[in-house]
């Protein structure tokens, strides 16, 4: 009876150290928001590891399959990260549910969500009143971002009698070295034109992390680095 204890305690403390070890495998993503693949491949792997806990005969079974899990996961984290397609099949991309005043009622049916978690979320982001929001984006994450009108923000342009301009829209038209044509198309520019741009900057396409343009024409380049900064500034 007392070797069985003692085999449980071991096999709890192996399964914790080797669930710890998974996790800086699979990466901080776990621990921050997760997507739906991220969040079934969290649960499964504690439960294995709940289960490894127990597990007197073959503990080395339990300990298998949560490698397989967490390998898999960070095999697929791995090749989404090389892949903006592949990214948006598995993990999903934002949808717009409000712009201009208007809801967007078959984007509702696409992201399962009813009118009333909507003002819900609205009203725990602060809006009260839906007529002080611009646009409203289902995030990939399952979260809604609001965007207020102009004139609807904290001291407000309105209060202090300015005129404001409409904000400006901005496109991803380069992600992870990969030129999207359909948001260039969108903001009114070809590829030519945007070559040309980067041609005059002195930068190549593949070492573009992201590139914005504005409305306005404004190209914003936000280039990757390999280097890694191992000082923690927020400790």
């Amino acid at each position: 009876m007392l070797m069985d204890y003692i085999t449980v305690i071991i096999t709890s403390l192996v399964s914790l150290f080797v669930l710890f070890l998974l996790t800086k495998l699979v990466g901080n993503r776990q621990l921050s928001e997760l997507n739906m693949f991220d969040y079934i491949v969290s649960i499964t792997i504690g439960s294995i590891a709940a289960e490894t806990a127990t597990e007197l005969e073959h503990p080395e079974k339990p300990l298998i399959a949560m490698a397989v899990y967490a390998l898999v996961s960070f095999a697929i984290s791995v090749i989404t990260a090389k892949s903006i397609k592949l990214r948006r099949i598995l993990f999903g991309h934002s949808v717009i549910l409000m712009k201009g005043g208007q809801l967007y009622k078959k984007n509702f049916k696409k992201t399962r969500l009813d009118l009333n978690e909507f003002l819900m979320q609205a009203r725990l982001n602060g809006y009260f009143d839906l007529s002080q929001v611009n646009t409203a984006v289902m995030e990939a994450s399952g979260k809604i971002s609001f965007m207020p009108k102009a004139a609807s923000r904290p001291a407000t342009p309105e209060d202090l009698k300015i005129v404001t301009e409409a904000d400006k829209v901005f496109y991803n038209v380069i992600m992870d070295g990969h030129i999207l044509e359909q948001n260039l198309k969108s903001a009114g520019r070809d590829i030519k034109w945007l070559e040309n741009c980067l041609k005059s900057k002195g930068n190549k396409i593949t070492d573009i992390f992201l590139a914005t343009l504005d409305s306005s024409g404004t190209l914003s380049i936000f280039t990757s680095s390999d280097r890694e900064i191992k000082n923690d500034f927020f400790e």
